[in-house]
């Protein structure tokens, strides 16, 4: 499908969508998205395959510092945002501003709800207001935390 990337809020894209989503499946994924790396590009390909719509929705920074701790998020909601919308599988991004997406997921009614597979089904929010909910493998050794870590790691005292 060919969308103008964009982000809106979960009110906007849901007036957007009622336009676009007649006869399409709108696809749904969230998550901090702090420092992309190759296990978020796998979740989002995974993702745009099952459906013709995907609308990625980021915790917004104050979510992401009660998630994750003070000295998170690394990047800004804005700067995820533009850089999640530059990603040749994602329509459409929004975010929110509650530690979890089920008011986004009740304001979108996407018709699929993709997560990690770190989640279990039973603990996936808004598992009952899809039709459909999919589970992505996980990439070993892949994660923002893990990387950042490595970071540390390789230039702790020698940054040059």
């Amino acid at each position: 499908m060919k969308t103008r990337r964009i982000f809106l809020s979960p009110a906007s894209l849901s007036r957007a969508l009622q336009k676009l989503r007649r006869g399409k499946r709108v696809v749904f994924t969230n998550g901090c998205f702090d420092l992309l790396h190759v296990g978020h590009l796998r979740v989002l390909e995974y993702a745009r395959k099952q459906g013709d719509i995907l609308v990625v929705a980021l915790n917004s920074d104050g979510s992401v510092r009660r998630l994750k701790g003070p000295r998170r998020p690394l990047l800004p909601l804005r700067e995820r945002a533009e850089l999640m919308s530059a990603l040749k599988p994602v329509d459409f991004v929004t975010s929110f501003e509650e530690e979890t997406p089920l008011e986004a997921i009740r304001a979108l009614r996407p018709d699929v709800l993709v997560k990690g597979g770190d989640w279990a089904k039973d603990q996936i929010v808004g598992r009952g207001l899809v039709k459909k909910i999919v589970r992505v493998p996980l990439v070993p050794g892949r994660s923002t935390t893990g990387t950042i870590e490595s970071i540390l790691k390789k230039f702790r005292g020698r940054w040059r």
